[in-house]
C-alpha cells in the first residue's frame, strides 16, 4: 500500500500541530496532497481508470475547500502551508 500508517504519522507530525492531531485544517490538507500526487501518478500510467479520476477530482475539491476555510479563519496558516507544499492557487 502506498499510503502505510508511519507515513501518515510522518505527515501530521510535520504539517500538524502534533503527530496525533489529524484534524488538523494544515495536517489534513497535506494528506489530500500526498493522495493526490499518487493518484495523478497512477493515472499517467492507467488512462482510462475512471473511477480512480473521479476519486480525484473529488480529493481536490476536499483540498479546495479546506484551502478556502484556511484563507477565512486565518490568512497566515494559508501562506505557510501553500509555501511548504509548494502549492498555488
Amino acid at each position: 500500500m502506498y499510503l502505510t500508517a508511519e507515513k501518515k504519522q510522518e505527515l501530521f507530525a510535520k504539517h500538524g500541530k502534533t503527530q496525533t492531531d489529524t484534524g488538523s485544517a494544515e495536517g489534513q490538507i497535506a494528506l489530500f496532497t500526498f493522495r493526490i500526487n499518487h493518484l495523478t501518478e497512477h493515472l499517467k500510467e492507467n488512462k482510462k481508470d475512471h473511477s480512480t479520476r473521479r476519486a480525484l477530482i473529488r480529493l481536490v475539491g476536499k483540498r479546495r475547500s479546506l484551502l478556502d476555510y484556511l484563507i477565512k479563519k486565518d490568512i497566515e496558516r494559508y501562506r505557510a502551508i501553500i509555501k511548504e507544499l509548494k502549492l498555488r492557487k
